[in-house]
């Protein structure tokens, strides 16, 4: 086993009644077909794997079934409420996921990646139903994860809320954008993570959303970020299995540049061999 591996495997990040064993959680949308996607998820290396719920995005036009295409022995599903613009539905959309994972006896009964978007133009998360919806969710015993802008104010209120994990979005979904505001997500780790702010080094921050190439995924981590959820970036790219390799490979990197401690940006060159002992003459002249 690679020295990478054991790295990695040392710091699995455990949410909730789930351990996840890499950082990189994908969706399983967009996908020109099942079998494709079944590919991707493998080369992806995720052992997390976030589904949406409404029985539309379950069902192809042929009547297959998603789940049919998951090994669920493999993956953890994460049920998400995609496609809900109102607390209301979020909240009966989660209660659904449980349903159907308890019955299929998958780990992942109990949690909920929670959204509650705006409108349909934008994909923006609706930061009041969110919050209503998160509060009512946490009451009902779920562990939830909670899909928010990168406002810092609204991520500490999610939290206080009772949410698992904040999520902040580092564009908007599908945008392929990246991290549009880095200084945003940094300030959200800081006052969700650092003891000195008010945090706690443990409180899972994952990015979702926005992101497009693997240099996005290693961005995100390289703030800090505990983890990255992204589908599109994944699922639209022209040989989507070939990315999935890539994103895996870019988180890995990201996190391991995280914890090993970059060095200080300085305004002037540092040489790389000390001046002291410098050869000024060649021997014999």
């Amino acid at each position: 086993m690679s020295t990478t591996t054991n790295t990695m495997q040392a710091s699995d990040l455990v949410i909730g009644p789930v351990t996840i064993t890499n950082r990189l959680i994908v969706g399983t949308g967009k996908y020109g077909d099942y079998e494709t996607m079944q590919r991707a998820l493998d080369a992806s290396g995720a052992n997390v794997i976030t589904v949406a719920v409404r029985r539309e995005r379950l069902i192809d036009e042929q009547g297959r079934s998603i789940l049919d295409f998951i090994d669920t022995d493999r993956y953890t599903i994460l049920p998400n409420t995609a496609g809900c613009f109102n607390c209301e539905d979020a909240v009966r959309i989660a209660h659904l996921g449980r349903e159907i994972l308890s019955q299929m006896n998958n780990p992942g009964a109990g949690w909920v990646k929670l959204e509650v978007l705006g409108d349909r133009t934008t994909l923006l998360p609706d930061p009041v139903g969110t919050l209503e919806a998160c509060r009512q969710l946490v009451d009902d015993g779920f562990t939830v994860m909670c899909y928010s802008s990168d406002d810092p104010i609204m991520a500490c209120r999610l939290r206080d809320a009772g949410a698992a994990s904040v999520m902040p979005a580092g564009s908007p979904i599908g945008s392929g954008r990246g991290i549009a505001n880095p200084a945003a997500i940094a300030i959200i780790l800081q006052l969700l993570k650092d003891p000195d702010h008010g945090g706690a080094p443990h409180y899972p921050v994952i990015v979702d959303a926005g992101v497009g190439a693997p240099s996005d995924v290693t961005a995100a981590m390289e703030l800090g970020a505990d983890g990255v959820l992204l589908n599109t970036g994944i699922a639209h790219a022209k040989d989507p299995v070939k990315m999935a390799h890539a994103m895996r490979h870019a988180c890995e990197a990201g996190r391991l540049g995280a914890t090993a401690g970059r060095i200080a940006k300085k305004l002037y060159a540092t040489a790389s061999s000390p001046w002291e002992g410098v050869i000024t003459t060649i021997p014999g002249e």
